[in-house]
């Protein structure tokens, strides 16, 4: 299908849950988004971009291993103050890109696992190391710059490593380095980037991080711009069920399952309008 492209943002592990479980629903429902022209993942969204185009494995069958075992994952927990310094640094920044440079420095300071662990944990969530023929961007920000960054097939880096900076998730896991830089999450610059849509004639946006701020967009103010630019858009964002399940810290394994089952039941209220966007 031509001209049609699903974001897919930001939200951890429960976000990747969450995400697999919206698009078995909306297939199970009749609305298949695999077609996508172009598919944008940030973050969370990374990985289930990169596991939706490689083609290995059904919806079906993504949705299947979010319910199993967690195995191999490392759990982790988005603390206090750790929140606290985003808040600041929020609060602190006038452009996205500003923000990505604090977060940046927050990043680099942090003690974390080592970034070859953190990164085979990545390549085992993947179905494919390898990039697929398909349109797939994956994001990271500078962490120096604060810069975003959307690699694709033609980068040259390898799918691994631009995913795994995408979900480096600054003050939790390590920066990553690429072509001797230090990338981190791509959600910093926004939760879902659907900015990266823009031409596309149809676009669905799943978002699991729904708020935005003056300093960073929100999926839906970045929908609006989208719209305006003559797109045909809908957002879909985690109803209370699906908050529920992710619980207080979307970076653990365990939740990842409940996330994937509110998913799956959240997608027959949207199939209807995803429809309406999808059909040509």
């Amino acid at each position: 299908m031509a001209d049609t492209a699903v974001v897919l943002g930001s939200g951890g592990i429960t976000g990747v849950g969450w995400e697999i479980g919206i698009l078995h629903g909306l297939a199970e429902a009749g609305v298949d988004l695999t077609s996508a022209s172009l598919v944008v993942g940030s973050s969370a969204g990374a990985v289930v971009a990169a596991q939706l185009t490689s083609g290995k494995l059904s919806l079906a069958e993504l949705y299947q291993r979010q319910l199993a075992a967690h195995e191999g994952e490392i759990a982790a927990r988005f603390g206090l103050p750790t929140m606290l310094r985003y808040v600041r640094g929020i609060a602190m920044s006038r452009t996205p890109e500003e923000y990505g440079r604090r977060l940046g420095r927050l990043a680099l300071a942090t003690d974390t696992v080592d970034e070859a662990q953190r990164r085979k944990v990545i390549a085992g969530r993947l179905a494919s190391a390898e990039w697929p023929e398909r349109q797939l961007l994956v994001t990271a920000v500078d962490a120096l710059t604060g810069e975003l960054k959307a690699y694709g097939k033609d980068s040259g880096v390898p799918l691994v490593d631009a995913v795994a900076a995408s979900c480096a998730v600054p003050g939790v896991w390590p920066p990553v380095t690429i072509e001797g830089r230090k990338w981190i999450d791509g959600g910093v610059h926004t939760t879902a980037n659907a900015h990266l849509a823009a031409g596309y004639e149809r676009v669905v946006v799943i978002a699991p991080i729904a708020s935005g701020t003056k300093t960073i967009p929100s999926p839906r103010a970045q929908a609006a711009q989208l719209a305006a630019g003559g797109a045909r858009v809908e957002v879909i964002t985690p109803d209370a069920a699906a908050k529920k399940a992710f619980g207080r810290n979307v970076l653990d394994p365990a939740r990842r399952a409940p996330a994937a089952r509110a998913g799956l039941a959240q997608a027959a209220a949207h199939a209807e309008a995803v429809a309406a966007v999808w059909a040509q």
